[in-house]
């Protein structure tokens, strides 16, 4: 019989500690990017969310796992700063979509970029064939 210690779950502790580390320096990457263009690190989340989509309000408060009255302060003060706007949906009056202004769009680049570079050293001692891989490990463990 193999005890915990013993191999039997030492792979997943492990795992654990692996998950977790990345993510600290994960993180502190997305902190420093969010800095040096003046966002917070909530603005800079939502500004991944809508780049590539036009979500109601309902929607970013599922994405994010803010409550909605966290999510329409946030949306308030990113509208004040010109990086989104509102919208009502044409669908479904009650409802309002939130889209990147063309500022916005212009910052979205350059964040990825800046966080693209950081990446790389976490990255770096992988070969192509693992960086793949490890891609579709993660795709796969975040259920996408």
């Amino acid at each position: 019989m193999t005890s915990d210690r013993d191999g039997g779950q030492d792979h997943l502790e492990d795992l654990r500690d692996a998950l977790v580390q990345i993510s600290f320096a994960l993180m502190a990457v997305l902190t420093e990017v969010a800095a040096e263009h003046d966002l917070s690190l909530t603005q800079v989340r939502v500004l991944g969310i809508l780049r590539d989509r036009e979500p109601t309000m309902a929607d970013l408060a599922t994405f994010t796992g803010l409550e909605r009255s966290t999510v329409s302060g946030l949306i308030d003060r990113a509208a004040q700063r010109g990086l989104v706007t509102k919208t009502a949906d044409l669908h479904d009056g009650r409802s309002v979509r939130v889209t990147l202004t063309e500022s916005a769009r212009g910052l979205v680049p350059k964040v990825t970029a800046a966080i693209g570079d950081r990446v790389k050293p976490l990255i770096g001692e992988l070969s192509t064939s693992e960086q793949k891989r490890l891609t579709a490990l993660l795709t796969k463990a975040l259920g996408a």
